[in-house]
């Protein structure tokens, strides 16, 4: 794919990440509620924000991965980000999200991964889409239930981070099971 895709549903806008959106990712992955379950310390600056906005180009730019900002339609600024860390056609992906807190419980996560499985299921064919969840990211496992992800075990010591090991929780849906929702 040269061009990256933008995707769109109801309420929300799928755009690239780009040097505008540098305050943006800066203030998202800044809050500490929203990095409390991620592997990554709270940014402290806009040259953390341009590595990650950097790294996800590189992936793209490779055929590794997506990231896309979410913005509400019609506006600018990316209030959380959505995508797959890595994919390999025809076979798997491995899928992220993230929203600034003061849009949380309004169902954005919910209707962005909605749209985002469908690009992965039908433009990439992926078979298995999974999602890694550390463990006590209740709100995470909700809206993956919600969208028919089955819990498929917890990955003792997965996560080696910040000198601590976590336990994940391993979800997956297939493709066959999203063709007959």
């Amino acid at each position: 794919m040269r061009n990256f895709p933008v995707l769109q549903t109801d309420r929300l806008e799928l755009v690239e990440i780009k040097e505008c959106h540098l305050r943006d990712i800066l203030d998202l992955f800044g809050n500490e509620n929203v990095t409390k379950f991620y592997n990554l310390l709270p940014f402290e600056n806009e040259q953390d924000a341009r590595k990650f906005i950097d790294w996800y180009h590189i992936r793209f730019n490779d055929g590794l991965g997506f990231r896309w900002g979410i913005s509400l339609k019609g506006e600018k600024n990316i209030i959380g980000t959505i995508g797959f860390n890595n994919f390999t056609k025809k076979h798997r992906a491995n899928i992220a999200y993230d929203l600034k807190p003061e849009y949380w419980n309004y169902g954005y996560i919910t209707e962005a991964l909605n749209e985002v499985l469908d690009f992965g299921f039908n433009q990439l064919e992926i078979n298995r889409i999974e999602a890694e969840v550390m463990q006590g990211n209740e709100s995470s496992e909700r809206v993956l239930y919600k969208l028919n992800f089955k819990k498929e075990g917890v990955l003792r010591q997965w996560m080696f981070w910040n000198e601590k090991y976590y336990d994940m929780s391993m979800f997956a849906l297939l493709r066959i099971a999203y063709e007959k929702k």
